[in-house]
């Protein structure tokens, strides 16, 4: 096949990259620039996209002695994942750009112009399995990608290739060592990639500004206030800006958001308990949404946050009735469906988190509506 090595300049897309010329495939790497001003270095693991990583891609595929491109991005990068994030944000949720990357970016825009191009898939260094079109968790689930993946319909699977999902990742490190890639030691990149500082609240002040609120309690007592509800998240405990704990001297974390009126409700540990989850935007990665309720096992954070469950298709979104509670749900947040067979491994579908509701509330039946609080 003709494949596409998308090459972000780090040691799991040149391992890919280079698992893909071994298989037999024609391969052309391709760098994505998805800034229009990087950064000459990058500081550690923070950040990438920079200048260094598009030569690091370019290096590799040197040894690789395969074609490389730099094919610039930016601009859709910049409405369809930083623009998201913002408005995400401002809205009283908490997205995940690297979701919303993979979805918008890597397997829409990239993959829509390979396919114009001639191209039969796009391979990437993430750490996830296809078998059969299936998607899986990968080997090592320290790594695992799957959750960010999930967002992929049937057709954008079709013509992605995964060749690093098999492996641990110190195993990868030292096949990139002995095929004598630079990057083979590079550290991975940690932060939200058009974030280098790592500084989220303020990256985000800068660009919504100050728009100012009240912290109250489950009674609507005034504790505080706030500068906007962009610097906070279902589940927040620390920087709350409260003198200190509750009455009761247990810890206060936030348990709601407005962002009509800029209210930041916080409560007990207790009242993060998520019993039903409501999503919109369902996509089934087999191409065709179940019929009935499915007993499934839900994830809704990248790392963490499972519970055993019951998903139902409801219009074009879905509803999930845990078997045990999940804190820290936060809107905006990806509730991920996995089988709930002896590997726990293969991808159901997915949705965008639009509202929440504990033990004692009624959750409307149109998942796909708007969000309450």
């Amino acid at each position: 096949m003709r494949v596409l090595a998308a090459m972000s300049g780090g040691v799991d897309s040149a391992v890919a990259a280079a698992r893909a010329v071994d298989a037999g495939h024609d391969v052309v790497g391709v760098h994505l620039a998805l800034s229009a001003s990087p950064g000459t270095l990058r500081t550690g693991s923070r950040g990438c996209c920079s200048k260094e990583d598009a030569g690091d891609a370019r290096r590799a595929a040197d040894v690789l002695g395969i074609p490389f491109y730099v094919w610039d991005f930016a601009d859709r990068f910049k409405e369809d994942v930083i623009d998201d994030f913002v408005a995400s944000y401002a809205a009283g949720e908490t997205p995940n750009p690297c979701l919303r990357c993979n979805e918008k970016i890597k397997f829409s825009a990239l993959s829509d112009r390979a396919v114009a191009l001639g191209f039969d898939a796009v391979v990437t260094g993430h750490y996830a399995r296809l078998e059969d079109g299936v998607l899986r968790r990968a080997v090592d689930a320290d790594k695992d990608q799957s959750y960010v993946l999930a967002v992929l319909n049937a057709g954008q699977l079709s013509r992605a290739m995964f060749p690093v999902g098999d492996t641990p990742k110190p195993q990868i490190r030292a096949e990139a060592a002995e095929r004598g890639l630079a990057v083979a030691n590079k550290p991975d990149s940690h932060d939200i990639c058009f974030i280098p500082s790592g500084d989220t609240r303020a990256f985000l002040g800068a660009k919504i500004g100050i728009r100012p609120g009240a912290v109250v309690d489950a009674d609507g007592r005034v504790l505080g206030e706030h500068e906007g509800v962009h610097g906070f998240t279902v589940g927040q405990r620390k920087g709350l800006g409260l003198p200190g704990p509750a009455a009761d001297g247990k810890p206060r974390y936030v348990t709601a958001i407005d962002p009509e009126s800029g209210t930041v409700r916080v409560g007990s540990a207790e009242d993060l308990h998520v019993w039903t989850v409501s999503a919109q935007r369902a996509i089934w990665t087999s191409g065709v949404a179940p019929s009935g309720p499915i007993e499934c096992v839900a994830q809704v954070r990248a790392h963490g946050g499972i519970a055993p469950a019951v998903a139902e298709a409801v219009g074009d979104g879905l509803v999930v009735r845990l078997s045990e509670p999940l804190t820290g749900v936060a809107r905006g947040q990806a509730v991920v469906l996995y089988r709930p067979d002896e590997a726990g491994d293969e991808v159901i579908g997915s949705g965008t988190i639009s509202d929440t509701a504990g033990a004692d509330t009624a959750v409307g039946a149109d998942a796909g509506a708007g969000v309450g609080e």
